[in-house]
């Protein structure tokens, strides 16, 4: 049964585990999945507008903000967090030297002089870059007393076909430990999608935090606001970690993690329009525009491939071939001309890209579609990288007199094994060349 249980939860939070440890492959696939980044305080104002009890919070950018702090936030004691997209922040530093992204203060006056030391500056911690993110404003929450500390979560779980409840009064820590020391601590609740979380299902969640008393249906009421929120703004992952019991009795979210299903993003567009970008790679911004799948990497091949799988093996077989890749690149299975022009765009965008590598198997692309994309792309860009391309599906031939009644000096490859070997031979010569 604990085999069964810890297999369970660590299917359960694949999505959220993965979004940590491959933070830099981001979930890709013909569904054109992107996540959406929100700051803290960001979950706490959806949290809120949904009922969910939060620390009363305003966010601090200058020292105007936080003239009129004391007035606005009046409470026994204050906690100062720096606001980027990364984990660590309490035992991170700045790079002006200044110690600890979170702190603590009970006197009002001190939250500037606090908050200047952040704001403008970059916060280094275990899960930034080396050279930090820069902090563009601090969230000042009131400070409050834990009594207890437990886990909540919602999420889409395939194995399910829904959503399902997952629950433990250990919180604070991480859940898949929990899962496999300590299998009866976590309950899992199948949830149907009509229905809803019901008021018995949100005691016995209650009952089963052990909140006691009064506690009890506060919990429970929080368990319905959060089911109200999941479904509110089209999550598929809504984990609070911890949901708190203070000392005055009270259920608290102190934090959130929150993942929305992209294929919302027309019904969510408050939401979706909240997005923070400002710490991504300019370039998977601008390809994000075009509906374009791109990661940035150190190799020197640029790739233009149609479909997550086929353009994991590209990139399989560059370094078989003793190159890197520069990037995925996904144009997915509905691009067109315009995409393509964006993609080469993109690509070329890269200083260390020295060739580009086009592979497309036309099943739903029409491969003269690309090839037209590629011929215009390359003359209006002025391409002065060596550009190999390999075709084959769907109007295959009529794509490769496209590419060689251009004029351009496209080199066509007669299968991948050839493109990928061609591409690394071109990359070569090509830094050879500038070297001289």
């Amino acid at each position: 049964m604990q085999a069964i249980m810890a297999g369970l939860l660590k299917s359960a939070f694949h999505l959220s585990h993965t979004a940590q440890c491959l933070s830099g492959l981001k979930k890709v696939n013909a569904m054109q999945v992107r996540f959406l980044n929100l700051l803290e305080y960001q979950s706490k104002v959806l949290m809120e507008n949904h009922g969910v009890n939060i620390q009363k919070f305003k966010m601090v950018r200058n020292a105007d903000d936080a003239k009129t702090l004391s007035k606005d936030l009046a409470v026994d004691e204050y906690v100062v967090k720096a606001q980027i997209l990364a984990g660590g922040r309490g035992k991170g530093h700045f790079s002006n030297g200044f110690k600890g992204g979170v702190h603590i203060t009970k006197d009002a006056n001190q939250i500037w002089p606090l908050a200047e030391k952040m704001v403008g500056h970059k916060l280094i911690t275990k899960q930034t870059p080396p050279s930090g993110i820069m902090v563009n404003s601090v969230m000042v929450a009131e400070s409050i007393v834990i009594k207890r500390e437990t886990y909540f979560c919602i999420l889409m779980d395939r194995a399910h076909n829904g959503p399902v409840l997952i629950a433990s009064p250990a919180g604070g820590m991480d859940i898949e430990e929990v899962a496999v020391s300590s299998p009866h601590l976590v309950k899992t609740i199948p949830i149907d999608i009509i229905e809803g979380v019901t008021d018995d299902m949100a005691l016995t969640v209650a009952e089963f935090l052990e909140f006691h008393g009064t506690s009890r249906q506060k919990c429970a009421e929080q368990v319905k606001a959060l089911w109200s929120l999941f479904t509110g703004v089209d999550a598929v992952q809504l984990e609070i970690n911890p949901l708190a019991e203070t000392d005055t009795g009270d259920v608290v979210s102190v934090d959130a993690k929150i993942q929305f299903d992209d294929n919302a993003q027309f019904r969510q567009k408050d939401v979706f329009a909240m997005d923070d970008t400002t710490e991504s790679d300019p370039r998977e911004v601008e390809a994000a525009k075009y509906n374009l799948n791109y990661i940035g990497m150190s190799g020197d091949i640029g790739c233009l491939v149609n479909g997550a799988g086929l353009a994991m093996a590209t990139m399989d077989l560059i370094h078989l071939h003793g190159g890197q890749p520069a990037n995925f690149l996904d144009v997915g299975g509905s691009v067109n001309e315009t995409q393509v022009k964006q993609a080469f765009d993109i690509i070329s965008s890269d200083p260390n890209v020295k060739a580009i590598l086009v592979n497309v198997f036309g099943g739903i692309v029409n491969c003269a579609t690309i090839a037209t994309g590629v011929v215009n792309a390359t003359r209006a860009s002025g391409l002065k990288l060596p550009l190999v391309v390999r075709l084959e599906g769907t109007n295959v031939d009529a794509a490769k007199k496209i590419l060689q009644d251009s004029g351009l000096p496209i080199i066509q490859a007669k299968d991948l094994d050839h493109a990928a070997m061609t591409a690394v031979d071109q990359a070569s010569l090509k830094a050879k060349a500038q070297a001289c």
